[in-house]
């Protein structure tokens, strides 16, 4: 089943409201003329409104990284998904490594995540990825089943086409060291085979999995060429747009 690519600008803790809008306003003018891919920017809380505004009328979709579980209430520094719809979000990344390891999210976290972002009516990037300790021990497989298993419990197969999962493995991100096209190649089919069995066949035919990982324009083909690699989760990269763009028109290449 032919797959389009989701290319996806993670800006992380960088940024101002006038670089954001800069960098967001060549991407728009880099992205006019291609097709093939969809293409997504996920600024920090404070420029979702400015990156916004230049967003309208393009075909470059707006992010939000992270969101809490509850539309609103008694939350201190949260953003709920209702308010990142308010704003103009089509996404949310959610599970994003630097969370689930630097913060202490779990697995049934993320999953009540996913649940409230959906009936958000927001479109969801989840991400699920090993340790450089997993890895050598052996155990990507079995990290990988069960952040699928925890972070999609009672997901329903009807909601398929609102969810990407992004491969992200936790050593290679913001690191310079990215999995080498094989090593993401079977991450991304067991993922496909876990998603079959979790969700359905059909459901895993059409689910769009990212790579994300110390994504550059230089090994970005390469990544994206593999069968089961349908576009990328960039971070550093993502903060150039003329890297960045560079990753998009792999992705159609």
């Amino acid at each position: 089943m032919p797959r389009t690519p989701i290319v996806a600008g993670n800006w992380k803790m960088f940024t101002t409201a006038r670089t954001g809008r800069e960098l967001a306003a060549a991407i728009v003018k880099g992205c006019a003329s291609l097709s093939g891919v969809h293409v997504g920017v996920f600024p920090p809380f404070p420029y979702l409104n400015v990156v916004a505004d230049v967003l309208k009328g393009s075909s470059v979709a707006l992010g939000g990284q992270n969101c809490y579980p509850a539309n609103e209430g008694a939350y201190t520094g949260e953003v709920s998904p209702t308010m990142l719809k308010d704003v103009g979000c089509r996404y949310v990344i959610i599970g994003h490594s630097e969370r689930r390891h630097g913060l202490g999210e779990t697995d049934e976290f993320v999953n009540r995540k996913l649940h409230a972002a959906l009936d958000a009516g927001l479109d969801v990037i989840l991400c699920v990825g090993e340790t450089i300790e997993q890895r050598k021990a052996g155990k990507t497989e079995v990290v990988l089943e069960g952040q699928l298993a925890g972070g999609l419990a009672a997901f329903r197969a009807d909601l398929a086409p609102r969810l990407t999962i992004a491969y992200e493995p936790c050593w290679a991100i913001g690191t310079g060291v990215n999995a080498t096209p094989e090593q993401a190649q079977a991450a991304h089919a067991f993922i496909r085979r876990g998603y079959a069995d979790l969700v359905s066949p059909q459901a895993a035919a059409g689910l769009t999995i990212q790579y994300g990982g110390s994504v550059k324009p230089d090994n970005a083909a390469a990544l994206m060429a593999q069968p089961d690699v349908d576009g990328a989760l960039v971070g550093g990269a993502s903060l150039k747009a003329d890297s960045f763009l560079a990753i998009v028109r792999a992705a159609v290449a």
